[in-house]
């Protein structure tokens, strides 16, 4: 079986098996000596270090955009999510965000230590005049802040 590994699985002692794969980016997020210790044990074990395609990322994006997750996953989610849509492998992740998108994907997730996330919808509502709207942002009719909350 073909794992991506997120960061957060590198802080804790989550025992992972088959082909396991993460990205640059997440690497350049273990900066404490226990995150770099699970690194370096799990690369002796076979761990990859692979960059995803650009196509991969973009078809990443529009379903950040789908699941109206766009403005809360970062580049590196981004980067996880694309590789495993380009590898056919499961995500090892505890991010809510990330499981949303990778539901859109079709991709399998793994809970590293958190219950596994439900598919969850978004709306938009003004602060001030509270419309609802498709996005975050500044409204347009009283110019408060548009706050995302659950559906």
């Amino acid at each position: 079986m073909r794992s991506v590994l997120d960061s957060s699985i590198f802080f804790s002692e989550c025992p992972v098996a088959g082909e396991i794969f993460t990205t640059p980016s997440v690497c350049g997020e273990l900066v404490d000596i226990r995150s770099r210790g699970n690194f370096e044990k799990l690369c002796a074990n076979g761990l990859q270090v692979i960059s995803p395609g650009g196509q991969s990322r973009e078809t990443v994006r529009a379903a950040a955009i789908t699941s109206r997750d766009a403005g809360v996953i970062s580049e590196t989610d981004i980067d996880l999510l694309a590789l495993a849509l380009e590898l056919e492998a499961a995500l090892y992740t505890d991010d809510f965000a990330i499981q949303n998108v990778a539901a859109v994907l079709g991709i399998r997730t793994v809970p590293i230590h958190q219950r596994k996330a439900r598919r969850v919808h978004w709306k938009y509502r003004c602060r001030g005049c509270g419309r609802y709207f498709d996005h975050d942002g500044e409204c347009p009719v009283c110019g408060s802040a548009i706050k995302r909350k659950l559906k």
